[in-house]
């Protein structure tokens, strides 16, 4: 089951205030809850932004329903249905947003910026009409921005050289703060490297290091469990290493993934 969208909450949290009176928020929440029934997956569900999927999505929805004219907030974080509210409910119909740009000038304004209700056809409210809040609008921007960067990203990577991949992994290693110290990372020679590409010191003495592998590879190869099984011993030394890191820009098997676990 998947999170449902803003529009697909108007009906039931109005329910939830149905008998006039005021009531908190978080009731209404409870309420809404309940009713969708709601899987553990869903309400574990996740905004970018770090905050729970569906209750953004239920903010909005409280949003446009007092927008709407439907609800009022005499006080912070406390809702109560208004008449208007009330008839619409009696209907026992499906409110989308369609609905309520058709009937209620506020929420059209609201939401389409300086039209009216009336300038909306029944054709053109179903074809404008969005799912989307204007927080699920960021949030598939910036994850369509993030996957257009990853693809350049990895498309520069794999026109360098594998030393440059290697390098790169290092230095990435130390951005993200393993070794702690300026210079903790070293890429090792390019011959004679025993299948080591680069390590990093965990303190200046030495004493804790991990052994990083790096292949620049073609993004549809698959590494398969005896290359992990390689890497693995290359640890085992002498010096005997009990960190080690596999980078690639090719994919695992899940013979390989198994055995890393192990």
């Amino acid at each position: 089951m998947a999170v449902p969208k803003y529009s697909e909450f108007y009906n039931t949290f109005l329910e939830s205030l149905r008998d006039g009176k005021v009531h908190a928020y978080n009731e209404c929440k409870e309420y809404v809850k309940e009713k969708k029934q709601m899987t553990e997956q869903d309400l574990a569900e996740i905004t970018a932004s770090g905050y729970a999927l569906w209750v953004n999505r239920l903010g909005w929805c409280a949003t446009y329903l007092k927008k709407a004219g439907l609800v009022i907030s005499p006080k912070r974080s406390f809702f109560q249905i208004t008449e208007s509210g009330s008839n619409l409910l009696a209907e026992k119909i499906l409110i989308t947003d369609s609905l309520l740009m058709e009937r209620y000038p506020s929420f059209a304004n609201f939401k389409k910026g300086s039209k009216s209700a009336g300038s909306f056809s029944e054709g053109q409210t179903a074809q404008t009409e969005s799912e989307e809040t204007p927080q699920d609008t960021l949030e598939r921007v910036y994850r369509e921005i993030n996957s257009q960067l990853s693809d350049d990203l990895l498309t520069s990577v794999l026109s360098m050289s594998p030393s440059f991949f290697e390098r790169l992994v290092v230095q990435l290693m130390e951005a993200m703060g393993y070794g702690g110290y300026a210079g903790a990372g070293i890429v090792t020679p390019a011959s004679n490297d025993g299948g080591i590409d680069g390590i990093i010191n965990e303190d200046q003495l030495g004493f804790n290091l991990i052994y990083i592998q790096a292949k620049k590879w073609e993004p549809d190869k698959v590494i398969g469990k005896p290359e992990i099984q390689k890497f693995v011993g290359a640890l085992m030394g002498p010096p005997r290493i009990d960190k080690g890191l596999y980078v690639t820009t090719a994919k695992f098997s899940k013979g390989a993934e198994d055995y890393a676990r192990a």
